[in-house]
């Protein structure tokens, strides 16, 4: 495996999949002498907590939450 001149690397699918390593997942290097190991960040950095976090705020609408839920569930 080559690094790119952007410093980027490749993780494989079969890794990445083995360890659910998502598109956003947060993951952290651990230099251990020699080498280095990638670990997935603690927790709070799901990717759903990434999403949320993202969309935060966002919101342009008027209505009342009850009014958006009414309309969610008919």
């Amino acid at each position: 495996m080559r690094i790119t001149s952007k410093g980027q690397v490749t993780i494989p699918r079969a890794v990445r999949e083995r360890l659910g390593l998502l598109p956003e997942t947060e993951v952290e290097f651990v230099v251990k002498g020699n080498a280095v190991q990638i670990v997935k960040a603690g927790r709070g950095t799901s990717r759903g907590a990434n999403v949320v976090g993202r969309i935060r705020g966002r919101a342009t609408t008027k209505m009342s939450t009850d009014e958006i839920m009414k309309l969610t569930r008919g």
